[in-house]
């Protein structure tokens, strides 16, 4: 644990026992559960976040499509940090970036979206068929 972040270990134990319950969380729950215990146990909960991230239905956000953008830059900067200390996660960085660059698609910002392309196209010819998608 990151002793400088000051996380109560009430809400550590709060979002353990809300994951680990028999009741299937909604995803807005498990997202939050997942921020904050990335913070306490980040080889973890860094893919868990960075998946609940993209899997958030994008019609939910449809009439607030940068709420939609948000979420997957939050889930691409928690790939790109598990990637960072584990290269083998590269397939979740790529899985980030695809679902960031559709995003951006979407909102018809072509430019930003090819240069995630190209991102998505390097790591693929740097770490092969394991960070495909």
């Amino acid at each position: 644990m990151n002793h400088s972040v000051n996380i109560s270990h009430e809400a550590v134990l709060r979002a353990r026992v809300a994951l680990l319950g028999s009741e299937v969380l909604p995803l807005r729950q498990q997202v939050a559960a997942y921020r904050l215990l990335a913070q306490v146990s980040p080889l973890v909960y860094l893919p868990l976040l960075a998946q609940a991230l993209w899997e958030y239905n994008p019609h939910e956000f449809a009439h607030r499509p940068e709420i939609g953008l948000a979420l997957r830059a939050e889930s691409v900067a928690a790939a790109r940090r598990m990637h960072a200390v584990e290269p083998g996660w590269a397939g979740l960085l790529v899985t980030s970036l695809v679902h960031y660059e559709e995003q951006l698609a979407l909102m018809g910002r072509t430019a930003e979206a090819g240069a995630v392309a190209e991102e998505v196209a390097r790591l693929r010819s740097d770490h092969g068929p394991a960070a495909g998608r």
